[in-house]
């Protein structure tokens, strides 16, 4: 049997002037640093190698010195495809200078070029990355002018267009797993999260190249539980045993049990957020997360939409899933970020996004960097900063609902929450919505066009996008109009009705959003006055989001009216109230059959004139669907008519 086991220094070694290498990471979680070390430490030495490729689907550093950043040396690298380059700072400054060709591509588009060049296939087909700056009618995913080749190429298939991304041979993989026999059989026990090491591995198997594997220790050949074995002998070259130091769980963690699924962390094992802009922007959007549905958080600001859930109850209701393939439990954060604790299961980062892609997710909240006036949002280059996509187009383009996450100004902002009411201390040097973003990471327009449900929550306002636009929609307690938020806006939103952000959001105590969310205050928001025999329907700032909701409703009418004698009357307050469009059909059945079955009169009232417009089209086949502007004008209706 062939020796597998080598030194660090013995594996590198054997890598080659102008080889095509990929590696294994996910921020700080995966990334074999000791490898990355030696072969840095070589190539400064004088041995080379020069001049190498690089292929990497998420980002791989601190933004300091680890991870990838050990490449950041002119003449080391090339040629370089990558999803996310924030966290490589060194590398980015390269490809930025044009002293390296670079290319930035969907983190979720690399992952399924793991499979395809394993596979022998030419490329990638798929429809992610169309209206961005990756299309190659807008950027073709070029970082610099020396990247002349055409990798992205436009199809047209049964119709439809598509995306394909081509596919090239990679000579080496550099891998991270925690056990390896001698025979080369790799576990990853204390690994936080899989990755695309499986892929990695066969694509450089199958391209006739090598696979070099980083491990915490070695055992007898043969002897691991082959349930276990993530990688299997054959695709495997070379195993190197890391020190502590190069082996850390993440870039954070030197190992936590909870992160590798070994125990569950209590309850409350993560302290609750300050109520800062972070919390402010955290809350509001979990106004927005779907019950029972499965929701992807982005790094940065998103992070702490999961913190809140937590603090809310919610958590039990809700499937969190981060993309390089965790589902289920609470996302860390930070450099420890694409771990997570309570998880249910651990999945592989290319099938994680199979399930993004074909619209998996329930929900999406991502970070914004900065949005314009047509709704589109970039995070991935602004100024000489360059940022990369990551996940970030795989998830916006198809989760079914999406919200943008973010301050309204960057830089120095400064805010305090007084009795409720926000109020800005100093402004952010730096404004995030613009005439113009500087590169379309997400296409507003054509989110528009697929009616896709858009916002972009800030700790100052809310917008949504519209076939015409970005419209505001909500503004803080305490908040002023036009000095802080028209005035630090590069264009004039539309404004139709804005509405107070809920007070809740503003105030220490929990929210109680679960009573919200879970509609456990039915019984209390419905109820009957036989003496009168009216019904008293109050769905102030109520959103039915789903089939659910709607069967609650009817469940919770029926109870008070089923068996009765004679019609009960009807009065509806609507304030606030929200139906998704998915189900307006849905609701609208459920009120005309409870009509037909059990009411007398009715009359529905709203201080909302675009509301009144919208409930008059969802009940336009109504009976007599009577909207009002206030309870007053609603209860002088059903006198009026002797009820």
């Amino acid at each position: 049997m062939r020796r597998k086991v080598l030194t660090a220094e013995e594996a590198v070694a054997l890598i080659h002037d102008g080889d095509m290498i990929t590696t294994s990471g996910f921020i700080g979680t995966g990334v074999p640093e000791a490898l990355l070390t030696a072969l840095e430490a070589r190539f400064l030495d004088g041995r080379g190698p020069r001049n190498l490729g690089l292929l990497f689907a998420a980002g791989q550093g601190d933004s300091k010195e680890r991870g990838l950043n050990h490449l950041g040396h002119e003449g080391l690298l090339k040629r370089v495809v990558g999803g996310h380059w924030g966290l490589i700072p060194k590398v980015a400054a390269l490809a930025l200078a044009g002293k390296i060709e670079g290319w930035n591509l969907p983190q979720g588009v690399i992952s399924h070029l793991y499979r395809d060049i394993a596979a022998g296939k030419p490329g990638t087909l798929t429809r992610v990355g169309l209206g961005t700056f990756v299309d190659p009618r807008l950027e073709g995913g070029r970082i610099n002018a020396i990247s002349t080749e055409h990798l992205i190429e436009v199809m047209e298939v049964g119709g439809r267009e598509y995306l394909f991304y081509k596919a090239f041979p990679i000579d080496v993989a550099l891998l991270r797993g925690t056990t390896a026999d001698e025979a080369g059989n790799v576990t990853m026990e204390r690994e936080a999260l899989i990755l695309d090491n499986l892929a990695q591995a066969m694509a450089a198997r199958n391209s006739g190249g090598l696979v070099i594997v980083q491990v915490e220790q070695i055992a007898e050949s043969h002897s691991l539980n082959p349930r276990a074995v993530v990688l299997p002998a054959p695709l495997v070259d070379a195993v190197v045993v890391a020190p502590p130091a190069l082996h850390m769980q993440t870039f954070a963690t030197g190992y936590s049990p909870a992160f590798a699924g070994a125990i569950r962390a209590p309850s409350g094992a993560l302290p609750p957020l300050p109520l800062d802009a972070r919390k402010i922007v955290a809350r509001r959007v979990a106004f927005e997360l779907p019950i029972n549905g499965v929701v992807n958080l982005g790094i940065g600001m998103p992070e702490g939409v999961s913190a809140v859930a937590s603090e809310e109850g919610l958590l039990a209701h809700l499937t969190m899933t981060a993309e390089p393939g965790v589902i289920g439990g609470q996302p860390a954060s930070g450099l420890d970020f694409g771990a997570a604790i309570n998880t249910d299961a651990i999945i592989a980062q290319n099938a994680q996004f199979d399930f993004y892609d074909g619209g998996g997710l329930d929900m999406a909240c991502l970070g914004m960097a900065e949005a314009d006036a047509a709704g589109n949002v970039n995070v991935s280059r602004f100024g000489p900063k360059l940022a990369g996509a990551g996940g970030f187009i795989n998830i916006s383009q198809n989760a079914r609902a999406v919200v943008f996450a973010g301050t309204l100004t960057a830089g120095g902002l400064e805010i305090a929450v007084e009795d409720g009411r926000l109020r800005i201390l100093r402004e952010g040097r730096a404004r995030k919505m613009r005439e113009a973003v500087a590169q379309v990471t997400f296409s507003g327009r054509r989110a528009a066009a697929e009616g896709r449900p858009v916002l972009y929550v800030t700790e100052r306002c809310v917008f949504a996008l519209t076939p015409e636009g970005i419209e505001l929609t909500e503004i803080a307690p305490g908040i002023d109009l036009e000095r802080d938020v028209l005035g630090q806006m590069d264009f004039r939103p539309l404004m139709r009705e804005v509405v107070e952000m809920d007070g809740r959001i503003f105030r220490e105590a929990a929210m109680e959003l679960a009573r919200d969310l879970l509609h456990l205050d039915f019984a209390d928001r419905i109820q009957r006055d036989n003496d009168a025999n009216r019904l008293y329907i109050n769905f102030e700032k109520l959103r039915v989001r789903n089939r659910e909701d709607v069967a609650r409703i009817r469940a919770r009418v029926e109870e008070l009216v089923a068996g009765q004698s004679r019609p009960v009357d009807v009065i509806v307050n609507y304030d606030g109230f929200r139906v998704d469009e998915e189900v307006e059909a849905d609701y609208a059945r459920m009120v005309e059959d409870l009509e037909r079955r059990y009411y007398g009169a009715v009359t529905r009232y709203s201080g909302s004139a675009f509301t009144r417009m919208k409930l008059g089209r969802t009940l336009r086949r109504s009976r007599a669907p009577h909207l009002f502007e206030t309870a007053e004008d609603a209860q002088a209706f059903l006198a009026g008519r002797g009820a």
